[in-house]
């Protein structure tokens, strides 16, 4: 018998010059490349964007890496914090959307 397919979720918080600067946009452009579901949002503040991913483990962590070191062209990444990361054996997420 195979063993269930497991993947990685994670929440992510970036904070910086994050909104304003297409950071949603490519978040996602970035995430539908790396086959990752789930949702990216402009928190509140005005200074951070938030969201949850969830995919095969080595496309999460590449999908992490981006948001601590890339962004979008015109952002300025100050901290990239993730939390609640664990394995999953289904998706909680049909596709990767950007919440308003």
């Amino acid at each position: 018998m195979a063993a269930a397919p497991r993947f990685q979720h994670t929440a992510f918080e970036v904070r910086g010059l994050v909104q304003g600067v297409f950071f949603r946009k490519y978040t996602k452009l970035k995430a539908d490349e790396l086959a990752i579901v789930g949702w990216v949002q402009n928190h509140a503040d005005g200074e951070r964007v938030v969201g949850e991913a969830e995919g095969a483990p080595e496309a999460v962590a590449r999908f992490q890496q981006w948001l601590r070191a890339t962004g979008s062209p015109k952002c300025r990444i100050d901290t990239a914090e993730f939390s609640k990361n664990r394995e999953v054996s289904a998706l909680s997420f049909k596709t990767f959307e950007v919440r308003r």
